[in-house]
């Protein structure tokens, strides 16, 4: 049965994504950062790689610099390489989860450790706020088994960031103070939980079918949110989906390719420093 709430979020509009390539001809699905997404502010970009095939994902993403936001990457199957222009390097595996502040800027390189089987996973933009955008780049890198889950009702619910339940993800120290959640019903069933009333936030159906409301989501399908304290989500029969909430910024954004900035001036120097080769080092 569905928890009746005032405040419970709806689902405002659903999109598609639309298939691209990225990084050296990598496929994947956009589902924000499209001409019929552009961001749902805080929320810069959202892709989806899923595929079995190695030539669609061996070329990788080399080298490429980012300056002022942050790149989150969420593995569900594979395995993924990262280094850096500071020399950090790192292991995306199932389960794993990356949250990158590129900050004044890095340049860095994720590469598949595979060359057949299933890569599957999400990378997801979040802005920084103007205060932020010039901040000393980090990585959180969280193992699968640091990752939190909950049984609420009849969904296992992974909590990346933000509470449900009382339970805290790992994910720290992030300026839109996001909820990122992966739930997960095995079959039939319904599932309520509080969110932050004021964060904008969406429902990504990313297996199955999900609903929100009077809206049903199918697998690839996003569901923009309304405003409220309170999501529920059913499934008919079984599904999965990404739930990301995260505290607007209101604030001018000028992009440019892999550089997020507020002022046109910004963006200039951003482009002027990468090829100066002072970005990043």
């Amino acid at each position: 049965m569905e928890i009746i709430s005032d405040s419970q979020r709806k689902v405002l509009q659903v999109l598609g994504g639309q298939p691209t390539t990225d990084g050296a001809g990598v496929k994947l699905t956009r589902v924000i950062g499209s001409h019929q997404c552009p961001q749902i502010d805080p929320f810069l970009l959202l892709d989806e790689f899923c595929s079995d095939e190695s030539a669609d994902y061996i070329g990788g993403f080399p080298d490429h610099p980012h300056r002022g936001f942050e790149t989150v990457s969420i593995m569900l199957d594979g395995a993924m390489r990262h280094e850096d222009s500071l020399g950090n390097s790192g292991h995306l595996r199932a389960g794993s989860v990356q949250w990158m502040t590129a900050g004044k800027g890095i340049v860095h390189s994720e590469m598949p450790e595979q060359v057949d089987g299933l890569l599957r996973g999400f990378q997801l933009w979040v802005n920084l706020p103007a205060s932020q955008k010039m901040c000393e780049p980090r990585y959180q890198d969280i193992e699968p088994s640091e990752v939190p889950s909950v049984l609420v009702q009849k969904a296992t619910i992974r909590i990346i960031a933000g509470t449900v339940k009382g339970v805290v993800g790992p994910v720290t120290g992030v300026s839109i103070e996001p909820l990122l959640l992966d739930v997960r019903f095995p079959e039939k069933g319904t599932t309520s939980f509080k969110t932050p009333s004021s964060h904008a936030g969406f429902v990504y159906c990313y297996e199955g079918t999900l609903r929100v409301g009077d809206k049903t989501l199918s697998t690839g399908e996003l569901g923009i949110l309304s405003k409220g304290d309170q999501l529920t989500i059913t499934s008919e029969l079984s599904g999965c989906g990404l739930v990301c909430a995260g505290k607007p910024l209101n604030e001018p954004i000028v992009r440019w390719g892999p550089f997020v900035m507020n002022t046109d001036e910004e963006i200039r120097q951003a482009v002027t420093d990468y090829r100066s080769g002072s970005l990043g080092r």
